[in-house]
């Protein structure tokens, strides 16, 4: 014999501890339904509520029940009239009751600062970090379903982001939202970072109600973008982790924020201690460090864009170097639809999406797919860029990426001046540097005429080390032509260069079925160190970037044994929890993984005829 409960019943079970995954759906007969509901008084349970504000109905923390018992909770936000409507989704941590100007406030002064007409035309009390704003979609016929992850917010569970569970969670949510008696049956995915990286994740699973999907500034491989820089630890997850998501964790209840708009603690009722909030969330850390080569895990929790059949726009930033660039341009040339759409800008990461610009292409996509408008959309070019000058940018559209008309040109290191020329050198020699210092820079001649660099870039080199082992940084950076140098605003520091890449000597193996002459592939499966001494060949990937050289500038190439740092004081930005030197919170200083009698020592490239270095640029005529 078997009762059924009501999903409230399971949610606060599962949330006390008094029930196992086995037991859902049903109960064995030695458990009593009253005693259940007995266990059950006095345990707060977050329950839906309904209501109409601000031309909307509303729904918040609506149920939506997993697959093993967990009950994830989704404010959902309708049009008045009764109807269908196709539903835009998000599935993340940052709690979605709280304010973007509350729980960002420096960004989100800095956006108004910028872009004041992001206050026009909304009341702005619903917006949330890196999520569309209802105020601005529900009006024009769409469903927003905003879903706190699992173990953040005012959703229950163990946090464990990007990782296969909360996969499945976010394919459930987009089941369960392409049923409802509100939804029409199509569902798109829209938001920035996080919540595109889920959503190439979701979308090579093919959810049947997955109907289109933006991935705006994301990343597709957990390796290579997110926990390691050719090789070498990225300190990014391990810092945002604890500054990003720990204040949004499940349990922080009278720790953490309130909703502005209903007044309820937006991590749920119930406060719980530091050490039970610590056993309920990885040690993101540690699993980084634990796993220095890109191996099931890391696959587990990396996107497969080739299985992706519904229409993507991925749209990225030529600043965001360290997580939010190499994503973007991998996701579209893999992905498996022939629907796909490429939009690259720059400035801050958070800027554009909130903006009329993207706001409008956002429409143009959502509409011609989930609406069946006339938007333009079907005459939108492949690729659309806004190629970065040094103080503007210009668009422009184009038919493929990397661009067809590319000139695809080496530019040698040359060791007699520390110059850069299309020409090789002929002499055999060598350059040192000390990895702790500035490392060498090679600069080119002043540009006789405005040079255009758009794409992805290598560089091949000949390097030995006083020790076993090299971490090697590249940055590619632009002069002004009095040696000043020009940086530009990225997605997460406002004095970026124009591109960097990274590697480290023992994961110099490639994989050659990948691998292509601009965009060298590693394998990263295995160590092999270096002989002290002993030059070995290093393919570097650079990420792809843009950037128009004006006459009488010059572009150099710094190889480094430590990350690029801009010239003078770092700079410190209220509401900003790191230090900006250049390459905002992308630094590589773990020191297990970068222990000092390995990395700090002497590093010498060699020059050779026929094997000189070089860095090989995506030059676009004009």
């Amino acid at each position: 014999m078997a009762f059924f409960l009501k999903a409230r019943h399971w949610e606060c079970l599962f949330s006390i501890g008094q029930i196992e995954k086995k037991h859902f759906f049903y109960l064995p007969t030695p458990y009593k339904v009253s005693e259940i509901i007995k266990q059950c008084e006095g345990h707060t349970v977050s329950q839906e509520k309904n209501e109409v504000r601000d031309g909307m109905r509303i729904q918040w923390d609506a149920p939506i029940v997993m697959d093993d018992g967990v009950v994830m909770r989704a404010d959902i936000f309708l049009p008045l009239a009764e109807g269908r409507y196709p539903v835009i989704l998000t599935y993340g941590p940052y709690a979605k009751g709280l304010a973007f100007q509350e729980g960002n406030a420096a960004a989100w002064e800095r956006l108004v600062a910028s872009h004041p007409d992001i206050l026009e035309g909304s009341s702005n009390i619903y917006q949330s970090w890196e999520l569309v704003d209802p105020e601005r979609w529900v009006p024009e016929g769409y469903a927003c379903v905003r879903v706190d992850s699992r173990g953040t917010g005012r959703s229950p569970g163990y946090v464990d982001p990007w990782s296969p569970r909360e996969t499945k969670d976010l394919y459930e949510c987009i089941e369960w939202s392409g049923v409802q008696p509100w939804s029409s049956g199509k569902v798109g995915l829209n938001g920035i970072s996080y919540y595109a990286m889920n959503a190439w994740q979701v979308a090579a699973m093919e959810p049947p109600h997955l109907t289109a999907v933006c991935a705006w500034e994301g990343a597709c491989d957990y390796y290579r973008e997110a926990t390691h820089h050719g090789g070498i630890v990225s300190d990014f997850l391990i810092n945002w982790f604890p500054r990003a998501v720990h204040r949004s964790q499940h349990g922080c209840g009278e720790r953490g924020s309130r909703s502005r708009v209903t007044g309820e603690l937006v991590c749920g009722p119930e406060t719980l201690s530091e050490d039970v909030l610590a056993a309920n969330r990885i040690d993101i850390e540690k699993w980084i460090i634990e796993r220095p080569f890109a191996d099931e895990d890391h696959e587990g929790r990396s996107s497969h864009p080739e299985k992706i059949k519904v229409p993507v726009l991925s749209s990225g930033n030529w600043g965001g170097q360290g997580l939010h660039t190499r994503g973007n341009f991998e996701g579209y040339l893999r992905a498996g639809t022939t629907e796909k759409w490429l939009e690259v800008h720059g400035g801050a990461h958070w800027e554009s999406f909130y903006t009329a610009y993207g706001i409008a292409l956002q429409k143009r996509f959502f509409g011609h797919f989930l609406k069946a408008e006339k938007t333009g959309w079907d005459q939108q070019p492949p690729v659309r860029l806004q190629v970065r000058h040094v103080d503007r940018f210009v668009e422009r559209d184009e038919q493929e990426w990397p661009i067809a008309r590319t000139q695809w040109t080496k530019y040698y290191l040359d060791p007699s001046d520390c110059s850069l020329r299309t020409q090789a050198p002929k002499d055999r020699s060598t350059l040192s540097y000390d990895t702790a210092g500035h490392g060498l820079m090679f600069l080119s001649p002043p540009m006789a005429q405005d040079l255009e660099i758009t794409g992805p870039s290598a560089a091949k080199m000949m390097l030995s080390s006083s020790t076993q082992d090299a971490d090697v940084f590249l940055v590619l950076r632009v002069f002004t032509p009095d040696g000043c140098e020009v940086t530009f605003h990225g997605s997460n520091d406002p004095r970026t260069p124009v591109g960097m890449g990274w590697l480290r000597a023992s994961h110099r193996k490639l994989d050659a079925a990948r691998s292509l002459p601009y965009r060298p592939f590693h394998t990263h499966d295995e160590s092999q160190l270096l002989t002290p001494g002993q030059p070995e060949a290093l393919d570097v990937e650079i990420w792809p970037t843009c950037i128009v050289i004006p006459k009488g500038y010059r572009f150099g190439l710094s190889v480094r044994g430590k990350d690029y740092q801009f010239p003078g004081e770092p700079l410190s930005i209220p509401g900003v929890k790191y230090t900006l030197t250049g390459v905002g919170p992308f630094l590589h200083h773990h020191p297990q993984d970068r222990p000092a009698d390995v990395f700090k020592a002497t590093n010498t490239l060699h020059f050779e005829p026929g094997q000189q270095p070089y860095v090989l640029l995506p030059v676009i005529p004009s």
